[in-house]
């Protein structure tokens, strides 16, 4: 069994986080899909916070496999659009479950869309409980409301859980005025403010 932070002498500066990935990030160098030695890794480093006694809230994108806003953009209705995105966040978060549990991390998907033959539906006292139990909780389907994104969920979600700060895994290596995939200009902000945003 693995020893808290508290029993190994590690510092933990927060007890409860919530961790954000975009579904890009699990695509590994290819261009689509799942790349699972990608989401091997993520899994282990998730694990090795976990193992310091922290409480792991996770949110995953569905970028990697569907995008609600592109799909709009070429003529699909945007609610299907959206509804369809969430759809592939279940199947990221899924995955993800599986490569945690595979190196022992006791975890629970849970849907903001239910669909109880696949994971839990969004309870936020029985959510609260799993973390308490050290389970890690993978929220799914975003905020089961077309419009909103995976990062307006991840947040939402870490308001509800408590969470004492969220960290945010992507393809991007920060703040941009533009985006720098984009656009070759694009300004890097090395510190932004709130207001500023």
């Amino acid at each position: 069994m693995s020893k808290t932070a508290t029993e190994t002498g590690a510092a933990v500066t927060y007890s409860r986080v919530m961790l954000k990935i975009s579904g890009e990030a699990l695509m590994g160098d290819q261009g689509f899909g799942l790349h699972p030695p990608t989401v091997a890794r993520i899994a282990q480093e998730v694990k090795s916070v976990r193992d310091l006694g922290v409480e792991i809230c996770m949110v995953i994108g569905g970028g990697n496999i569907f995008r609600g806003l592109q799909g709009s953009a070429q003529g699909m209705e945007r609610t299907t659009a959206d509804y369809m995105g969430m759809l592939a966040t279940v199947m990221n978060a899924l995955a993800m479950q599986s490569a945690l549990e595979e190196i022992g991390v006791f975890t629970r998907v849970i849907s903001a869309i239910p669909m109880d033959q696949v994971c839990e539906p969004y309870i936020r006292r029985r959510a609260v409980r799993h973390l308490e139990k050290k389970r890690v909780c993978i929220f799914a389907a975003g905020t089961g409301n077309p419009y909103f994104t995976t990062d307006t969920a991840a947040t939402l979600r870490a308001s509800e859980m408590a969470c004492q700060a969220i960290f945010k895994g992507t393809k991007v290596d920060g703040v941009y005025d533009k985006d720098p995939k984009k656009h070759s200009d694009a300004k890097r902000y090395t510190e932004v403010t709130y207001d500023e945003v």
